[in-house]
C-alpha cells in the first residue's frame, strides 16, 4: 500500500498500491468487470477545442495524511481550473466502454429468416481562490509557489522550478512523501518550463468508510494549450512490475489514438464457448496479452461510439449532465466566424470565397445538425464564370450530404473570368455547434507495461472513424471491422447457441440470431462479472469458437472447436 502519488502516469490506482434492418447486438450483456484491470488507473480526458479537461480516479488505500499527488501541467491553475467529481462517474464512462460478452439463440429456420429481429432489441439503457507567492525552505529562489488554494477536501499549490533537484527538496521538505530519484523523472518537466499540480489532503475534511479507509474525491483539472497529450513517464517510479493505464478521451464528433506509439484494435466479433460465460475476465486478460504479443509496446483501443449511445448496453450510457461534469460546454471553442480560406484553383481569389462561406454558416450548420454532425464533411464544387455552382460532391457527408449540396446549390459567387474549383472542409466551429452533446464520441485506449518501459508521455491525435463489433456484415458476408466515416467499435464476444428444434419446412434458413426461444422476458445475465482477472491460468484457444490470424491463432477446424469445447467446459 503506497502513501503517496506522483504524476499521471500511474494516474492513481496503481501508483497507490447499418447493413439491414434485421441487424442487431446483442442480448442479455455483460461487460468485462473493472476489476479485471485491478491493477489499473483510469483517467477521462475530455478535449474541448484547445482546452483538456482531465480527470482523475483516486483509488487511494493508505493513510489519508500520507497522500499526495504531483501532476505537471502545462500553465498555472487557479482555484476555478480544480474541481472534484462524483466517483460514481468513472464507474458509468468505465462501464460503458467496457468490453462485452453477448449471448444470441439461432431463431427458428422456418421463420423465413427474420422473426423476432426488429423487435426484440437489447438489454441495457437509452440515451438517456487565493493565490501567493514565495519559495520552498532550502530550495533556494528556484522553486516557486504560484498558486495556493483549497477544493474540497484537498490543499492545492501550483509550483513552478528551473532546478528538479530543487523541486524534489521543496516537495520532501514541505511534507510530500515521494519515491527516490523524482529529481530524474522531473527533470524533463521542469525542462520544458512546466507547472507542478500538488495535492494533499486536508484529514479533517475527509469522509471513511465502515472499514476506516477515506474516500477520497476524484479530481479534474482544467487548462489550455495546443498539444493534447497525458504525462505519463513519472509513474514508472514507484511501478513494482506490470501496470495496466486505461484512458478514456471524449472529444466531439472524433476519435483519437496516440501519435507516439503503435495503435492496434483490439480483435472483436469473436465466437466463444459458452464456459466464457464464467471466467470472461480471464478470458479478455488472455485475449488482450496474446494481442501485445503480436504487438509489443502498442496502445489497444478497445472502445470508440457515440458516448450517448451504445449496443449492446452493459450499462447506462453517459448523459448530458455527465458531459457537462466532465467538462462539455466548457472549454475555448473555435468561434463562429473562423472560417479558413479554402483551398481553390482558378481566377476567384480565396478570400473572396471565403466571405461567402461566411455568410451561409448557418445552412452548413442545419444540414449538420440533421445528419447528426458527427463527421467532418470535405466539400467540393466548381464556380463557374457567372458564379453559380456546379460539379458539387460532399465527401463523408453521411445523412447530411443531400442536405448540403442543396445548400452549396443554392450559393452565389462574384463572377470572374473562368471556373474556378473549389475544396473546403465544414470548419470545426460548425461541427461543435451543429453535434451538440449528442456529438460526442468515447474512445477507451488501454496501454500495458513494466517498470522502465514507458519512455515517453502519450501525445493523442485525431483518427478516422472505425466500425466493428456489431452484427453487421459487410459486403463480403463477414461481421464487420473496418475504417468508416463514424465511430461504432467496441470489444465484442459472442455465445452462439444453435437451433435444437425440430425443421419441418423444406427450406430453412439457418443463421438468423436472436433472443432466447423462451422469449424476451426471461432475466438471464449471460456473463457473470468476474472479481479479478488472474493471468495465466487458462489456454486461450480453449475458450475459441474461431481463429483469430490478425494474433496468431489459425483456424481451428471443426474438429478442433469441438475439442476445445470440452477443454474449456473442464477449466470451468
Amino acid at each position: 500500500m503506497r502513501a503517496w502519488m506522483i504524476g499521471v502516469a500511474s494516474l492513481v490506482a496503481s501508483w497507490l498500491v447499418a447493413s439491414s434492418a434485421s441487424a442487431f447486438c446483442g442480448f442479455y450483456v455483460a461487460g468485462a468487470d473493472t476489476e479485471l484491470f485491478n491493477n489499473a488507473t483510469m483517467v477521462v480526458m475530455m478535449r474541448e477545442g484547445t482546452t483538456t479537461f482531465l480527470s482523475m480516479q483516486n483509488d487511494y488505500q493508505g493513510p489519508a495524511e500520507d497522500f499526495a499527488m504531483v501532476v505537471p501541467v502545462p500553465v498555472v491553475l487557479d482555484e476555478a481550473a480544480v474541481k472534484t467529481l462524483p466517483t460514481e462517474i468513472f464507474d458509468r464512462v468505465d462501464t460503458l466502454a467496457a468490453p462485452r460478452l453477448v449471448e444470441y439463440w439461432e431463431q427458428d429456420p422456418c421463420s423465413r429468416g427474420t422473426i423476432g429481429l426488429g423487435n426484440l432489441g437489447t438489454i441495457g439503457h437509452g440515451g438517456g481562490a487565493g493565490t501567493g507567492s514565495g519559495y520552498g525552505r532550502g530550495a533556494g529562489q528556484t522553486v516557486r509557489v504560484e498558486a495556493e488554494f483549497a477544493v474540497g477536501e484537498y490543499d492545492i499549490v501550483i509550483l513552478s522550478a528551473t532546478d528538479s533537484s530543487d523541486l524534489e527538496t521543496w516537495l520532501r521538505e514541505n511534507g510530500y512523501r515521494i519515491p527516490a530519484g523524482a529529481a530524474e523523472a522531473l527533470r524533463p518537466y521542469v525542462e520544458s518550463d512546466q507547472k507542478f499540480f500538488v495535492a494533499k489532503v486536508d484529514v479533517s475534511k475527509v469522509t471513511f468508510d465502515a472499514e476506516g479507509r477515506a474516500l477520497l474525491s476524484p479530481l479534474r483539472i482544467q487548462y489550455d494549450s495546443e498539444t493534447f497529450s497525458l504525462p505519463v513517464r513519472l509513474g514508472m517510479l514507484n511501478s513494482s512490475g506490470t501496470q495496466d493505464l486505461v484512458v478514456h478521451v471524449l472529444a466531439r464528433g472524433q476519435r483519437y489514438e496516440v501519435a507516439n506509439y503503435e495503435n492496434v484494435t483490439i480483435p472483436t466479433n469473436i465466437d466463444v464457448s459458452d464456459a466464457t460465460r464464467e471466467r470472461f475476465g480471464e478470458f479478455y486478460a488472455a485475449l488482450f496479452d496474446q494481442t501485445l504479443e503480436h504487438h509489443e509496446g502498442a496502445v489497444v483501443t478497445e472502445y470508440a461510439w457515440q458516448a450517448t449511445g451504445c449496443d449492446p448496453c452493459p450499462g447506462p450510457v453517459l448523459s448530458e449532465s455527465d458531459l457537462v461534469t466532465l467538462g462539455a460546454g466548457n472549454g475555448s471553442p473555435t468561434p463562429a466566424t473562423n472560417v479558413a480560406a479554402p483551398t481553390s484553383e482558378g481566377p476567384l481569389p480565396p478570400e473572396v470565397i471565403r466571405r461567402i462561406l461566411r455568410r451561409h454558416l448557418n445552412e452548413v450548420r442545419f444540414c449538420m445538425m440533421q445528419g447528426g454532425g458527427t463527421t467532418t464533411p470535405v466539400m467540393r464544387w466548381t464556380i463557374g464564370a457567372d458564379g453559380a455552382t456546379s460539379e458539387i460532391a460532399i465527401d463523408s457527408g453521411g445523412a447530411a450530404t443531400s442536405c448540403l449540396e442543396s445548400a452549396v446549390r443554392r450559393w452565389q459567387f462574384p463572377q470572374a473570368d473562368g471556373p474556378t474549383r473549389v475544396k473546403h472542409p465544414v470548419p470545426q466551429s460548425v461541427m461543435a455547434a451543429s453535434g451538440g452533446m449528442s456529438s460526442f464520441v468515447l474512445t477507451r485506449l488501454h496501454y500495458r507495461y513494466g517498470r522502465g518501459e514507458l519512455g515517453e508521455d502519450l501525445v493523442f491525435r485525431p483518427a478516422h472513424g472505425i466500425v466493428g463489433g456489431r452484427e453487421m456484415q459487410n459486403e463480403q458476408g463477414e461481421l464487420e471491422a473496418s475504417e468508416a466515416p463514424f465511430n461504432n467499435f467496441q470489444g465484442r464476444y459472442i455465445i452462439r447457441h444453435a437451433w435444437e428444434g425440430e425443421i419441418a419446412c423444406e427450406s430453412p434458413t439457418r443463421g438468423i440470431w436472436g433472443g432466447p426461444p423462451t422469449g424476451g422476458g426471461e432475466q438471464v445475465e449471460a456473463a457473470v462479472r468476474p472479481a479479478s482477472a488472474p493471468r495465466g491460468q487458462i489456454a486461450l484457444t480453449s475458450f475459441l469458437r474461431q481463429s483469430i490470424p490478425a494474433i496468431g491463432i489459425g483456424s481451428l477446424g471443426a474438429a478442433a472447436v469441438a475439442e476445445t469445447e470440452a477443454e474449456a467446459e473442464g477449466e470451468a
